[in-house]
């Protein structure tokens, strides 16, 4: 029988990577692996903020992210290129977090956990709000699929059929927000992003729709953190990196296998996105 522990981080890791795989899809189709990044790293401003304000963690890191989030979408294409804009935002963020959490006097933090994640002490109530979290994601993505899968393959098109890209934008970027603050305690700030882009660049070669796609991508990402976890645990190595090293890891294997192996060649509808 596994111990508590185990099954409550078996449980949170496959919540994110159901939560990541369609929004990963999302951040590939759209090449906006450098945003995850920028808003994971909002996420320890966010920490600094909870423990000056004496908040939950999640609702300060939540907070931050959705700053960022919401910042970056409405500045966007006015005189800024994304990636500067992002580049801007992502290391202030993350520096003004540092700074903020070493003035906190009286407070004692290990921030490696927050950057590398601890899925191990993962307990109840982060359970019930990782549960939130992902359910919040799947239902926006549920609800919203189409709009956002339109605007992204063409927002003229988009806007043609009556759906606004900008408001499609702001959904999907809310919606990482939330991941990536449900996901601070598996894989933490500096690891999220891989775990949103990794399982949907694997997937991509092998799938013939984008629902596919988002499928193959939780099977992906819902296997790396299960093996994971295992390998963590048999090794005794930290649970966050060996995730996204096992995640890697299928990403090289499944596309050698993709260029070996010729009938493994699917047209994918969305390979010009």
């Amino acid at each position: 029988m596994l111990d508590d522990f185990l099954v409550r981080a078996m449980l949170a890791s496959v919540g994110v990577a159901l939560a990541a795989a369609p929004l990963g899809c999302f951040v590939v189709w759209r090449r906006m692996a450098y945003f995850g990044d920028a808003t994971a790293h909002a996420a320890v401003l966010g920490v600094a903020l909870s423990l000056a304000l004496s908040i939950p963690i999640f609702a300060g890191v939540l907070v931050a992210c959705l700053f960022m989030a919401i910042t970056v979408s409405s500045l966007s294409g006015r005189g800024f290129t994304m990636d500067t804009l992002l580049g801007v935002m992502s290391h202030t963020s993350l520096a003004i977090g540092l700074v903020a959490v070493s003035f906190l006097s009286g407070v004692r933090i290990d921030l490696m956990s927050y950057l590398f994640g601890d899925i191990l002490a993962v307990g109840k109530t982060d359970l019930w709000v990782i549960a939130l979290g992902v359910m919040i994601v799947l239902a926006l993505m549920v609800w919203r699929w189409s709009g956002i899968l339109l605007s992204t393959i063409n927002p003229d098109l988009a806007l043609a059929s009556g759906i606004d890209p900008k408001r499609e934008q702001l959904v999907l970027t809310i919606s990482l927000a939330i991941v990536v603050a449900v996901s601070i305690k598996v894989v933490g700030v500096l690891l999220i992003a891989a775990m949103l882009i990794v399982p949907a660049a694997t997937a991509r070669p092998f799938s013939k729709t984008p629902e596919m796609m988002a499928l193959i991508a939780a099977i992906l990402g819902i296997s790396a953190c299960l093996s994971g976890l295992r390998a963590s645990y048999v090794f005794d190595t930290p649970t966050g990196p060996t995730i996204v090293c096992v995640s890697a890891l299928l990403f090289v294997l499944t596309n050698l296998a993709h260029r070996l192996i010729p009938f493994i060649r699917p047209h994918f509808i969305g390979k010009k996105i």
